[in-house]
């Protein structure tokens, strides 16, 4: 991998006002308001830096006044440094993936550390700052990034133009892009790589995480010429991330056979496991139907999300039990008994209440079609004029209709972007109908792709499958964290059919199931919603400590360590009791 040709590597420098964890924020600065662009059509490098830096953190952890984040847990010091930044491709991949070295000035050369991590969701290259750059830099760790194919280059057939490697605006042909689709015309819409750029990047994540490794070990080289080679004989590389990117470096993990990995800790894995558990695509596609009746259920009335004010469920709601009724599926004669009828569906599916409970923030929020409408995309290879089922993406105007993009949104969706629209001027359109429940005919389109047996169908089987897991080395400390309420990856689907298959075979990873952690720490600075629930960030944190002490201070590795009693927050503040550690 040294003799790799990089291409362009972007070598910058963060000091004074500026810093590797926090763009200069700080604790405050990141939970405040986005910082306004000088000039929102053509802002600099600098600026989209410090606005993805803040995206990320604000996507991902819980900021709020009453999380405790900076005080109860984490912090946000700052960490002067560099940054190398760069392209990469796995071999025959169409679309490259961003690596990034944050390179902190207090690098301990006694204690050579390499943290390795891939973006969570769909995210851009900052997506797991607030886990392992915030753990790792702290430590005198190189913090090592990848997208894994995803990320927010959206590239836009309107005005023919993507993102560069500064995160700027670029023309197709006036420099390399992190994302160029093939050619179409204006009315394509819009492209994004994770879904379009015909690779199911998902089946790579493994390899994406390894090749930000060693990205990160050639940067060392550069860095430290007279201390060269780093190796991962001399450097411990310590993988860590949470959903997607937990699934990632779980993926990478089953591929390390030369003991390159000195330990892995996943937070929450998007994890699939052959013939075990359940695909995501599956659970998605079902909970895209089934939810919208089944939380219409009395017995979460209290939920949050799951009504509105004055306890009136969302409008598309009772629509969706008259479908299923009207097909046949359920036989209820009111929304009531409709609604008690889909939960013992979904029961027997494996849905526990817990993850029914928290998927009301998915539900509510659409999220489930949205997922499984770009998955779709990816696992099929599809491109921007031919997803399945009949979705695109376009722009959209602020009442959600069909529209020009706005110049300055545009400018900012490397910065602001999740990496799976809708949001930031970016509409997901198509797959509905004229109709009372017009959302139906394309979820059911979604879930018939799983279900069937046509080309299509077998076809997204075998790109699924493609992402499964393989068995990791014996001897590879490895810890897996999960929230017992997690409603979007629910663990009886992911990370416990993941570990039970590692002790059938053999091997001894340690697992928390953290009682009242969900899945998304950042929801829990809403209103209500955080009373229920414990981040589960700090738990990530914690993990990696044990997994410090191991390598550094001569800790023997625990047999297995119990899971923490926890308690929900509250209506108050965070306290330290609440989350059970030490």
């Amino acid at each position: 991998m040294r003799e790799v040709d990089y291409g362009e590597v972007r070598v910058t420098e963060h000091r004074g006002h500026d810093d590797l964890l926090s763009a200069g924020l700080g604790l405050a600065g990141l939970a405040g308001a986005p910082l306004p662009f000088a000039d929102p059509l053509d802002p600099t490098a600098d600026e989209l830096r410090r606005r993805a830096i803040q995206t990320s953190w604000k996507g991902i952890a819980d900021l709020g006044p009453l999380g405790g984040y900076g005080t109860v847990y984490g912090g946000v010091p700052d960490v002067p440094g560099r940054e190398y930044q760069a392209f990469a491709r796995i071999p025959g991949a169409r679309a490259p993936h961003r690596v990034l070295l944050q390179l902190p000035d207090n690098f301990d050369m006694q204690k050579r550390c390499l943290v390795v991590t891939a973006s969570s969701g769909s995210r851009g290259i900052y997506g797991a700052i607030s886990l392992a750059g915030a753990w790792g830099l702290p430590h005198g760790c190189a913090v090592a990034y990848t997208d894994k194919g995803t990320g927010a280059g959206y590239f836009d057939y309107g005005d023919n133009s993507g993102v560069a490697l500064d995160g700027r605006r670029a023309k197709r042909g006036e420099a390399e892009l992190e994302f160029q689709p093939a050619l179409a015309p204006a009315s394509a819409g819009i492209a994004i790589k994770h879904m379009h750029s015909g690779d199911n990047p998902e089946a790579d994540w493994g390899h994406h995480v390894i090749q930000a490794a060693q990205f990160g070990l050639a940067m060392l080289d550069r860095a430290f010429p007279d201390e060269a080679p780093f190796t991962a004989q001399n450097t411990k590389i310590i993988a860590t991330g949470l959903s997607n990117g937990g699934g990632a470096v779980l993926q990478a993990a089953g591929l390390d056979k030369e003991h390159f990995f000195a330990g892995v800790v996943a937070l929450e894995p998007n994890v699939h496991v052959f013939e075990r558990g359940r695909a995501m695509y599956d659970y998605a596609t079902e909970a895209a139907i089934w939810l919208p009746c089944a939380l219409s259920s009395e017995r979460f009335a209290a939920t949050p999300f799951a009504r509105g004010p004055h306890g009136v469920l969302p409008p598309a709601w009772p629509p969706r039990c008259a479908s299923l009724r009207a097909q046949g599926k359920l036989s209820g004669g009111t929304v009531a008994e409709q609604a008690e009828q889909a939960y013992q569906y979904l029961h027997t599916r494996g849905w526990t209440d817990e993850a029914m409970s928290t998927a009301a923030s998915s539900t509510a929020f659409d999220l489930w079609r949205v997922i499984a409408a770009g998955y779709a995309s990816s696992y099929l290879r599809r491109g921007a004029t031919d997803m399945s089922c009949g979705f695109h993406y376009a722009a959209i105007d602020a009442k959600g209709l069909p529209g020009v993009i706005d110049p300055a949104i545009r400018a900012s969706w490397w910065a602001d972007g999740s990496g799976i629209p809708p949001g930031n001027g970016i509409g997901l359109l198509g797959g509905t109908s004229v109709s009372t429940d017009p959302t139906l005919i394309g979820s059911e389109c979604l879930r018939a792709l799983w279900t069937g047996d046509d080309h299509e169908s077998q076809a997204l089987h075998a790109s699924i499958a493609a992402t499964a897991a393989k068995l990791p080395r014996s001897d590879l400390p490895l810890w897996v964290v999960h929230g017992a309420s997690d409603g979007l990856l629910p663990t009886a689907f992911s990370s416990e059919p993941y570990v039970a298959w590692l002790r059938e075979e053999g091997r001894a990873p340690i697992y928390w199931k953290v009682p009242h952690a969900q899945h998304f720490d950042a929801f829990l600075a809403l209103p209500g919603f955080g009373d229920l629930h414990v981040p589960l960030v700090p738990y990530g944190y914690a993990a990696l400590d044990r997994l410090w002490a191991h390598l550094y201070e001569g800790a023997a590795w625990p047999a297995d360590v119990p899971t923490p009693v926890t308690r929900p927050r509250g209506v108050g503040a965070l306290e330290r009791d609440m989350l059970g550690l030490p």
